[in-house]
């Protein structure tokens, strides 16, 4: 049995995202747009727009995930898949997707996007744990990925990631019976798998930014089975 854990939750979420600082993430949001949009490196820009702002290391990180510029988001929703034919292989990101999910079923803090996908702020760094919320996570990517009618799921999972072995053992038992085949590759190399294929499952910015096409699964999921979720909402900066 895994201990309950709230994946994604910090106690400053609420005052630095919420309320009367909700607005002020907007205005250093379109000043970030503003620069990424006549060239400026993501790195450079956010910590300019953060240190004007004064905003802590997690608004900052917030905004790096959050915004991007008009190219980049036109680009990205040209790629997205709103369906897709009958019996499809589709290639998931399989840390990313599960641990955006495993954040919303702990009700923690996710951002809504310029380009329209769902991010999180865990910054797991390397480690992983299976949590009480993990194979919900599975179930739900399973059933959803049912009713797009595929004919195979991969789930690319990194090697160097602690406890891989054990995320894939536990995708592949809670989709054990799905009605289509699965498959888990523990990979050391999975961004640039993925860069180069179709039907790619991820929130990964630069992924989505070489893939051929793309489904954004994690936001239907939440608003199919979780619904109305309080997020940290940027895509109105579009």
């Amino acid at each position: 049995m895994c201990k309950a854990v709230q994946r994604g939750y910090s106690p400053n979420d609420k005052s630095e995202f919420y309320g009367d600082a909700y607005p002020k993430l907007l205005n250093a949001g379109q000043d970030l747009h503003y620069l990424l949009d006549r060239g400026y490196p993501i790195k450079g820009a956010s910590t300019f727009v953060g240190n004007h702002f004064l905003l802590s290391e997690r608004q900052r990180l917030a905004l790096a995930r959050a915004i991007s510029s008009g190219k980049s988001v036109e680009s990205r929703q040209s790629k997205e898949l709103m369906a897709l034919s009958q019996g499809s292989i589709v290639n998931i990101d399989g840390f990313n997707t599960i641990i955006t999910l495993e954040v919303a079923l702990s009700g923690s803090l996710l951002l809504k996007c310029m380009d329209g996908t769902v991010r999180d702020l865990a910054a797991l760094r390397g480690t992983y744990r299976l949590i009480d919320k993990t194979a919900q996570a599975i179930s739900l990517i399973g059933k959803t990925l049912e009713q797009y009618g595929i004919g195979k799921a991969v789930f690319y999972l990194d090697a160097p990631v602690s406890n891989s072995g054990r995320l894939k053992e536990q995708i592949q038992a809670v989709l054990a019976q799905a009605p289509y085949e699965v498959r888990t590759e523990v990979i050391h190399n999975v961004d640039t798998t993925l860069e180069k294929l179709e039907n790619v499952i991820t929130s990964d910015a630069n992924i989505l930014d070489k893939c051929g096409s793309w489904i954004n699964l994690n936001s239907r999921i939440i608003e199919e089975y979780i619904g109305a979720y309080p997020y940290v909402d940027f895509s109105v900066l579009t």
